[in-house]
């Protein structure tokens, strides 16, 4: 499994245990619109994350194969 893939991994299931615990349906008057609009957010941050460790990862092959 390639390093992008566990770290996307890891990202992915550390985004849903912080949201489970940050639930906001127990407070008396819950910010549901900010809740999932922070998670949106992260996301993004990880997608693009992701897609640049791909690139760098397609760049280094790329200089090591061409001296």
């Amino acid at each position: 499994m390639k390093k992008a893939n566990i770290i996307s991994v890891l990202l992915l299931a550390y985004l849903i245990v912080m949201s489970i615990i940050g639930w906001p349906g127990r407070k008396p008057d819950p910010d549901y619109v900010q809740y999932f609009v922070i998670i949106g957010i992260s996301l993004v941050a990880i997608i693009l994350l992701r897609l640049l460790q791909i690139r760098r990862t397609r760049w280094r092959e790329k200089q090591k194969n061409n001296p």
